[in-house]
């Protein structure tokens, strides 16, 4: 594995742990406009705001990115946009996981062969496979191609967890080398971090600073969407082993985690946020997701408010 990026201007603290994948990310949101049709000129200004608020990595075809509902030819479009907004400053990590084995490696190929640099890699959702096929699954993912592979843990989505046992298997497998965590069982993730070399990364927002503060690398962020310098801080400053500043950081940013993480729905909440700070022309969203409805503007706006956001133009 090569050595994790630092978030450009943060002034993050050197750091042992190593990753292929950088420390501040977001799931990237996939901008459309009000037509449904991709805005790949609006991704790019997503991508280059997240670079300017303390980014080393984003992540493409996510569920934030809607992946479920965008084609594999406009996954492609969406990754070698995105490698064309980053440039050489930042990881572009592909989202390639399906309840399909077969298609989750074709895509995993497609995203090499577009450029990408990392692999995520989601649970089976649906069909519910047992902890086997789970390791069957990701092996299959992870031998598609030559990239890491960080594999996504979240339950409440997919309906299966994949079991401690199943993710210290996984660990043995030499390109499966990260998790992002939305599972919220902290004392497994202790358990996983305490005998392999899987770097963690947080992948729910309520719960970053536990994760940093219990040996976690990184954030896969939704919030980091409008709040990236905010939680470059945090990250800096649980690095430089200041938990009062990261504290601080992690209560300012209750209402506006609220706001786009428990209002409505987060793809649905970003784009909205982002709209309003006039990152992206349009928060347009593909059914069966639609637009927030004026209540849910009024606790966003409110939310947004309060705090400073990274890169108000």
């Amino acid at each position: 594995m090569t050595e994790h990026l630092q978030p450009g201007g943060t002034g993050l603290h050197p750091s042992s742990t190593r990753s292929p994948f950088g420390r501040a990310l977001t799931a990237v949101v996939t901008p459309m406009r009000p037509d449904g049709s991709l805005d790949l000129d609006g991704l790019r200004k997503v991508v280059s705001h997240l670079l300017d608020t303390g980014h080393d990595g984003v992540v493409v075809n996510g569920t934030t990115g809607e992946s479920a509902t965008t084609t594999d030819d406009e996954k492609v479009a969406v990754i070698e946009a995105a490698l064309e907004a980053v440039g050489d400053r930042a990881v572009v990590v592909a989202g390639a996981g399906t309840n399909n084995t077969a298609h989750s490696v074709h895509q995993a190929r497609q995203a090499a062969h577009a450029g990408a640099h990392g692999i995520l890699a989601v649970t089976p959702y649906y069909n519910r496979p047992t902890q086997t096929g789970l390791v069957a699954h990701f092996a299959a993912v992870a031998d598609a191609t030559d990239l890491p592979v960080m594999l996504y843990d979240i339950p409440a989505r997919t309906g299966t967890a994949i079991a401690t046992d199943t993710l210290i298997r996984l660990a043995e497998h030499p390109r499966i080398v990260a998790v992002k965590d939305a599972k919220g069982d902290l004392w497994a993730a202790t358990h996983v971090m305490a005998v392999t070399d899987l770097v963690w990364y947080s992948g729910d927002d309520v719960l970053t600073l536990a994760h940093l503060t219990q040996g976690g690398v990184g954030y896969v962020g939704v919030t980091s969407h409008v709040a990236g310098s905010e939680y470059a801080a945090m990250l800096a400053a649980v690095d430089a082993g200041d938990l009062p500043t990261a504290v601080a950081i992690h209560r300012r940013l209750i209402p506006l985690v609220d706001a786009l993480m428990t209002t409505s729905q987060g793809a649905i909440m970003a784009k909205a946020a982002l709209h309003e700070l006039g990152v992206i022309d349009s928060a347009a969203v593909r059914l069966p997701l639609v637009e927030s409805p004026p209540e849910h503007l009024a606790i966003l706006r409110h939310a947004l408010s309060l705090n400073t956001p990274s890169g108000r133009p």
